[in-house]
């Protein structure tokens, strides 16, 4: 299934919906105790799902009309997440291209949640603070139970679904500083979505396809088989100091391609527009105004 969280309007509050084909379901529409956002969903176990795929099939069988996702406005495909942890260095060649070393243990860190956003939305920054803000089309993960001491091999039974993130990232300021999450926490630098999908739906997390485009020119082209740590390797590292809880998302890390190893470097500039897809998932837009 896939699932994001939409609004009617601007001013709307976002809510829960099945995404089906090309229209959306909200669930408040067809269960009287419809989770309240994904993070309700995930929290209420693995019957909640289940029940949720039986009315959303049954709904659909019927014919009932959905809303065409065409004319919704996303949010962060995911909200209230306990922790969002982001890997670094987890590409060869992009630890290579920022010339930082792939270390023995992975690189770790937090994205705080204002940076979390929606597709099709705009992020900002002020000019006087960066000028150097780059992309990076990330494998996002959501975990669905709580995860301690997994082991490599049973890792993936802990993932609830997978997503699209965009890592956006002030480069001056991640080379000017001794931690990297302000550099990536700015409002708005953790786009993600459109949609969660299953993690059913996902054969191998090992075998999808990332690109970004930017401006209309593909600068990020790889596959997550190119992962210094797998997915589910990264799942067991996390959990062997501290329980992973449900719902939390990990980004995954980055491939080749960024915009500061370029010759001349390329970095998102006002009015550019970035699109990060993985193959199966969907699509990421994000527009970028600078203040």
């Amino acid at each position: 299934m896939r699932f994001s969280h939409l609004s009617t309007t601007p001013d709307a509050a976002p809510r829960l919906a099945a995404v089906v084909a090309d229209g959306a379901l909200f669930l408040d529409e067809v269960m009287p105790d419809a989770p309240r956002d994904l993070q309700d969903l995930i929290e209420r176990g693995e019957g909640a799902l289940e029940q949720v795929r039986s009315i959303v099939d049954e709904t659909v069988a019927t014919g009932r009309p959905l809303a065409p996702v065409a004319e919704l406005r996303h949010a962060s495909a995911v909200l209230r997440p306990p922790q969002v942890i982001a890997i670094g260095a987890n590409y060869a060649a992009h630890a290579s291209e920022l010339k930082l070393r792939s270390e023995k243990a992975a690189t770790v860190f937090s994205l705080w949640p204002n940076s979390l956003a929606g597709h099709g939305g705009t992020t900002s920054w002020p000019e006087d603070l960066t000028t150097q803000v780059d992309y990076e089309a990330e494998l996002g993960v959501i975990i669905g139970r709580p995860a301690r001491n997994v082991s490599a091999r049973d890792a993936l039974d802990y993932v609830w679904g997978y997503t699209v993130v965009n890592d956006i990232t002030a480069r001056d300021l991640q080379f000017s500083e001794a931690q990297w999450s302000r550099c990536k926490s700015f409002d708005g630098f953790t786009p993600n979505g459109p949609v969660v999908v299953t993690a059913d739906e996902v054969a191998d997390p090992q075998d999808l396809w990332l690109t970004t485009n930017v401006d209309g020119t593909i600068l990020q082209d790889a596959s997550t088989a190119d992962m210094v740590r797998s997915v589910a390797q990264i799942i067991e590292f996390l959990s062997h100091s501290a329980t992973i809880q449900p719902g939390t998302l990990i980004s995954t890390g980055s491939p080749g391609g960024a915009g500061y190893s370029r010759t001349p470097p390329v970095f998102l500039r006002d009015k550019s527009t970035v699109t990060v897809s993985i193959g199966g998932i969907g699509y990421l837009t994000t527009y970028c105004r600078v203040t």
